[in-house]
């Protein structure tokens, strides 16, 4: 089992910054990967970005891409997403992830933070 705590969301005014955060515990696989997806209202769920623990390689949606940068502290299994330049249509509950690629794992969800940025 694995357990994802998520910190870092809010409201803020279009231009602005935020950072999320991470923290994955329980049985961590040797490589894994993390990363973050959102669900806006009435939309459905897509990955914003995503990172692998073992050789660095990430993954962006090209709706974020040089907006948004997804890093990882491996020693703490935490993953961090900073968003800048930040857009109302970046609004949207973010939730985190967690899949164990070895050993291979389920995909595990955190309970989701909501980002909430005004024109």
């Amino acid at each position: 089992q694995v357990q994802l705590v998520e910190s870092g969301g809010g409201l803020v005014q279009a231009g602005g910054t935020l950072r999320l955060s991470c923290a994955a515990s329980g049985s961590i696989s040797r490589i894994n990967v993390m990363g973050w997806y959102r669900q806006a209202p009435g939309k459905q769920r897509e990955l914003v970005a995503r990172i692998n623990s073992g050789n660095g390689l990430t993954n962006y949606a090209d709706s974020v891409k040089g907006r948004f940068t997804i890093s990882r502290d491996n020693a703490k299994n935490t993953v961090y997403l900073q968003m800048n330049s930040l857009k109302p249509e970046d609004t949207a509950v973010y939730y985190c992830t967690y899949s164990g690629l070895i050993p291979r794992t389920a995909d595990y969800w955190g309970q989701g933070t909501q980002v909430t940025v005004s024109s």
